[in-house]
C-alpha cells in the first residue's frame, strides 16, 4: 500500500540540536560529581533520548533524577542559539504537505512544554504536522512503540500505510516494534552505521520525496 502517513521524530531528524542538548548534559553532570573517560561517546549514546531516560542509563539516582533533568535543560535553552534547522527539511515538508492524502505528525522525545515553546512556535515548518507526541503522552518512551502507536491512533492510519522518519537506533527499534515501515536521516544521525537496517536510506531529506 502507498505510504500516507509520515511521522517525523525531531532532534537529528528536523533540527540538529546536538550543540544546545550535549554539552549542557555533561555540564551538569560534572557539576554533580559525575564524571566520564569517553564524554564524546556519552554525547553520541544518550543524544535523541528523552531526558530523565538519559539520567537514568547513566545511573543517576531516582531520587535525583528531577532536579538534575531541570537543571540540564536549564543550561541546554541558555544555548538554542547553537541550533539549526537541516538544510532541506522545509521545502521537502512544504511538498509532503501538498499531497492530498498525506497527513504528517510528530514523534518527539522533547517534553510538552519544550515542544510547543522551542519547536511549534519557533518554526513556520511546524505548521505541517497535524500532531505531536510527546514525552509527556506516553509512559514508556522510544525506543517503546508506544509514543508511535499514539500517534498512529491519532492519525486514525493503518501501520502499512505509516513510516517514521528518525535519526537514531532508539527510533529504527520503535518503528519495528509498532509494524511499521522506518526512514533513517543518515543526514543528520550522530551513529549512521547503526541506521542499516531502516526501509529507506534517507541521504539527503529530498529523499522523502521517493518514498
Amino acid at each position: 500500500m502507498t505510504i500516507k502517513n509520515f511521522i517525523f521524530d525531531i532532534d537529528g531528524t528536523l533540527i540538529d540540536t546536538f550543540q544546545m542538548y550535549m554539552p549542557a548534559l555533561l555540564e551538569t553532570l560534572e557539576n554533580h560529581g559525575y564524571h566520564f573517560s569517553d564524554p564524546a561517546g556519552i554525547e553520541k549514546q544518550l543524544y535523541g533520548i528523552a531526558a530523565v531516560d538519559a539520567l537514568h542509563k547513566l545511573g543517576v539516582p531516582a531520587d535525583d533524577i528531577s532536579a538534575l533533568d531541570r537543571e540540564w535543560i536549564q543550561k541546554a535553552y541558555q544555548k538554542v542559539d547553537q541550533v539549526k534547522v537541516l538544510p532541506g527539511i522545509p521545502a521537502v515538508l512544504k511538498n509532503l504537505a501538498s499531497r492530498t492524502q498525506t497527513r504528517m505528525a510528530i514523534v518527539t522525545s522533547k517534553t510538552r512544554e519544550e515542544y510547543k515553546k522551542y519547536f511549534q512556535d519557533k518554526y513556520d515548518f511546524a505548521k505541517y504536522f497535524s500532531i505531536a507526541v510527546t514525552a509527556n503522552d506516553t509512559e514508556k518512551h522510544k525506543p517503546a512503540p508506544d509514543p508511535l502507536l499514539l500517534a498512529m491512533r491519532q492519525l486514525n492510519a493503518k501501520a502499512e500505510e505509516v513510516v517514521y522518519v528518525g535519526d537514531m537506533q532508539t527510533d529504527l527499534s520503535a518503528a519495528k516494534m509498532a509494524g511499521i515501515k522506518f526512514a533513517g536521516a543518515n543526514y543528520g544521525s550522530v551513529f549512521p552505521e547503526k541506521l542499516v537496517n531502516a526501509d529507506f536510506k534517507l541521504v539527503t531529506p529530498a529523499d522523502l520525496l521517493k518514498i
